[in-house]
């Protein structure tokens, strides 16, 4: 697969995920992603995509300032 913005080789990874939602910041660590080995834009399976949006949907409930969640093994 090659990346959509320069075209160049996707590398399978762990990374972390950060979004600031509603002045908390959730933090998702372990993540499977394709990072790009030219320009490292990361990128995530549409599965991925969809888990991280249900973690942070879930982790906004909490009303913490800042959550730190692992992506759970199971799901990749």
């Amino acid at each position: 697969m090659k990346c959509f913005i320069c075209k160049g080789s996707l590398e399978d990874k762990l990374t972390t995920f950060m979004v600031d939602v509603d002045n908390s910041i959730i933090i998702v660590k372990n993540v499977p992603s394709q990072v790009c080995s030219q320009c490292g834009e990361t990128s995530y399976t549409d599965g991925v995509a969809s888990q991280l949006e249900q973690i942070v949907i879930e982790a906004g409930k909490a009303l913490a300032e800042i959550t730190v969640i692992k992506y759970p093994a199971s799901v990749a």
